[in-house]
Parts: C-alpha cells; structure tokens; sequence
C-alpha cells in the first residue's frame, strides 16, 4: 500500500513538473490599434513611394525559453492601403494590384525562427493575392514586457524584409522601370498578453 502512495506521489509530482516545463510558453494577441505594415517601393527609378497597411491582426505563442519554438500567424487589411494620395491608393486596390475585392486580407504564417548570435530571423509562408511564397525577416525585440495599471501585460517587436512583386504576380502590367520589383517593409507590432 505505502508503496502504491509513493508511486502516485511520484506519478503527480512528474505531471506538476511537465505543468510547469509548459508555462514557459505564453500566448500574446497582436493590437490592431498599434500595429501596421509599412512599405517603399521605387518609382520610375528616381523617386520612392511610401505606403501603409492597417487592421494587423493575429497571435504570436512566445516560448522564452526557446524561442525558436515561439510562432507567429499575422494578417493585415489590404482595404486600408495609403500612401496619401487617393487617386494612388485607388489604384493600388484595384486588381492592378492589391484586387481587395477579391483579396482583402493578406496573411503571414511562421513556419520557423532562428537566433544566430542575437540576430533574430523569422521565415513563414506570406500570402498575397491568392499567392503563397515563403518570406524571411529580420526582427528587432521582442521588447522586454511592461504591465500597464490596468494589469495588461504588453510587448513589441519590429520586423523589416523585402519581397518581389513577380513573386506574387503583384502589378504584372507594370514594368519595373515604372513600379520596381523589390518592395521593401517594415512590420511594428504591439502584443497584449492574453
């Protein structure tokens, strides 16, 4: 009998302990209101245009005590496209471009994260126009965490890439002597934790 208790102590103290190996991972949702994607691209080859994407929304599990085993699922609201010129952002929601009618979300999925001497890289499977390519990006933070008043716990982090408009049939009748390949951007994101 004494025995049996032992082995059910030992049994319950193992399941506390596989309890707590799991807490080390934490659930954070990403904060529309301080969130965007900002992007530059080159036009005619003399000047860049600057633009902005709201409504970022999603969730990033956030292992610290391994972070390569954190993950990031993201989306953003292609109908909020600005660059402050209207006739433009007309444009870009058109199917020339964005086509938001047909795609208004586009989406962000981690499939891994590596840290190499401080330098955090995020690759996953970017969806735009119905066209899913992996991507790389280089990440700044995530930010040491604060608790506000409330007792809302938040953090943040930067991510910066570059994709090629071909890659997603992006502006296919525009030439890159009018609207460049390469698009660069930049992601801020602030996560509250659930």
């Amino acid at each position: 009998m004494r025995n049996r208790i032992m082995m059910s102590l030992t049994l319950a103290a193992a399941s506390l302990a596989g309890t707590v190996a799991f807490a080390q991972t934490s659930t954070w949702a990403i904060d529309p209101n301080h969130s965007s994607i900002n992007f530059e691209v080159r036009h005619m080859t003399v000047s860049n245009v600057h633009g902005s994407l709201g409504g970022v929304t999603g969730t990033v599990v956030y292992d610290d005590k391994d972070i390569n085993k954190s993950t990031v699922e993201a989306s953003a609201d292609t109908t909020s496209v600005s660059t402050g010129v209207e006739k433009r952002d007309t444009h870009l929601k058109s199917p020339d471009f964005f086509d938001v009618a047909k795609y208004p979300k586009l989406a962000f999925k981690s499939t891994s994260i590596s840290n190499a001497g401080g330098k955090l890289t995020l690759t996953g499977d970017l969806t735009l126009n119905g066209v899913t390519k992996s991507i790389t990006l280089d990440v700044d933070g995530p930010a040491p965490a604060q608790t506000d008043a409330k007792g809302v716990t938040r953090s943040g982090f930067s991510a910066t890439g570059k994709l090629k408009r071909a890659d997603y049939n992006f502006g296919p009748k525009f030439p890159s002597a009018v609207v460049s390949d390469d698009i660069k951007f930049s992601i801020d994101v602030e996560v509250d934790k659930k």
